[in-house]
């Protein structure tokens, strides 16, 4: 067994070349949570919830956001104006080469490559009408703008590109890992990144079969460190002017199950993680834009005018 293919209670290690206990925060919570499950079947849950407390910080009187995200269903967003799945104009899921890991550079016959702070976004699927387990199997897709504020397919500027758009398979352990750049914060919207999960590769070209519609928050100390970068310059000050309890997504709970976990630094770049569980005995509440269509955002500038107009 190569390193690469490390693993621990049959889950692969993300930095395989790492020790266990070097993991990360959201691979330590998946496998507490596995270890809660076993230990709640043999009458030892009180105890196993009692170490576990032992081990959190104890100036923290609530749960961390990777903590709350696996504990539940990922709330149903809107996919917004910009989805580029066919309900709203573009389709960039019916062209080859959709599937892909790396997604800083457009493809097919478009050639531009989006520039900015590196980010790897890291989701884990549970599927929860299945005790939890990972959702292997699973067609994610995910988008989002690029550091001007724009968004590919939409956009002026960018109307040729489909950047910053792509779509992974859940593998085993029910992840999906994306190389991508820091998204910028226009006005009117806290920073965010889009995604839709569907039962498999198949169905990605009917946006009617997406299982799951969300968004990803991204934390605002982090913003602040790569807004002071070059190329974010006009995000400092929409970041200014917007909150978690004022966005028209987030704040109904400050984004509680939806707050990323980010670890890394402007010069090496971010990890961003976050546990996404779906609930396939519900009824699928996010998606488009109420009253949304072809034409909504005259010129497809982001909402409320990106810093890229």
């Amino acid at each position: 067994m190569t390193d690469h293919d490390r693993t621990f209670e049959g889950r692969r290690l993300p930095r395989p070349h790492d020790e266990v206990v070097d993991q990360g925060l959201s691979f330590d919570l998946g496998t507490l949570m596995g270890r809660r499950t076993l230990f709640r079947a043999i009458g030892l849950g009180g105890a196993t919830l009692g170490l576990a407390a032992c081990s959190e910080d104890t100036t923290s009187s609530s749960p961390s956001p990777a903590a709350t995200a696996a504990s539940g269903e990922i709330p149903g967003e809107t996919a917004g104006p910009y989805p580029g799945d066919g309900s709203n104009g573009p389709d960039v899921l019916e062209q080859s080469g959709i599937v892909r890991r790396d997604i800083r550079s457009s493809f097919g016959g478009a050639t531009g490559t989006a520039e900015g702070v590196p980010m790897t976004l890291d989701l884990t699927i549970n599927d929860l009408a299945n005790g939890g387990r990972p959702f292997t199997g699973v067609a994610v897709y995910v988008w989002h703008c690029d550091r001007a504020g724009r968004y590919s397919l939409y956009s002026d500027g960018v109307t040729g590109e489909n950047y910053l758009r792509g779509v992974q398979i859940a593998d085993s352990t029910g992840r999906v890992t994306f190389t991508s750049v820091f998204p910028a914060c226009y006005s009117g919207r806290w920073p965010h990144v889009h995604f839709e999960v569907y039962p498999d590769q198949a169905a990605i070209t009917d946006s009617a079969k997406a299982i799951a519609t969300s968004q990803l928050a991204l934390p605002k100390e982090i913003c602040e460190k790569v807004y002071a970068q070059s190329g974010y310059e006009a995000s400092v000050s929409n970041l200014a002017r917007v909150s978690l309890d004022s966005d028209n997504v987030f704040s109904d709970d400050e984004a509680a199950k939806q707050l990323a976990i980010v670890t890394g630094d402007v010069a090496g770049g971010y990890t961003v993680s976050l546990v996404v569980g779906v609930d396939t005995t519900t009824t699928p509440t996010g998606g488009q834009l109420s009253g949304g269509g072809p034409g909504q955002a005259p010129n497809g500038t982001p909402p409320s005018g990106g810093p890229g107009r």
